[in-house]
């Protein structure tokens, strides 16, 4: 059964420090299901440099926002979401803190699974955001996935 037309909620931001979860108030109508994908920076090791301190993400603001924008909106139609909350850190993000938050709301669980799966991945292909990774004793630049050209480069 399909849910009736309603104005659907788009909410895609860059902050400075890191990202959290927060809740849709009120809470869409009639959706049964929330799905909800927070990354988080992971405590690692370099080999080289030692002891993981903190990612501190970069990003080409305008375009990420549209892209973002772009995610939430197609993600929305495809998977008959009604609301879609895209937030991504900028600057340091320690270990434990959140990078990136992904939240759906749809009317089943399957859906909101989907569209979750589909938005984070969707986003680090696309999304002109970078990494960088700082160390006990240097910096590294996580090389990340890169968008697949959509033709040959011109020579």
């Amino acid at each position: 059964m399909d849910m009736p037309e309603r104005a659907t909620i788009i909410d895609v931001r860059l902050v400075d420090g890191p990202a959290e979860p927060e809740t849709f108030d009120p809470f869409p109508q009639p959706c049964g299901a929330e799905c909800i994908f927070v990354g988080r920076t992971r405590l690692e090791h370099h080999p080289e440099h030692g002891a993981l301190v903190r990612l501190s993400y970069e990003a080409y603001r305008p375009m990420a926002l549209k892209v973002l924008e772009d995610l939430a909106t197609g993600a929305a139609a495809q998977f008959d979401c009604r609301a879609v909350r895209i937030v991504h850190a900028l600057g340091p993000v320690p270990p434990g803190a959140g990078s990136v938050v992904v939240q759906v709301a749809c009317g089943h669980r399957g859906a909101s699974f989907d569209a979750c799966r589909h938005l984070i991945d969707a986003l680090k292909k696309a999304a002109p955001i970078w990494k960088r990774e700082e160390w006990a004793d240097g910096t590294t630049w996580s090389e990340g996935t890169p968008a697949t050209p959509t033709s040959e480069p011109t020579r």
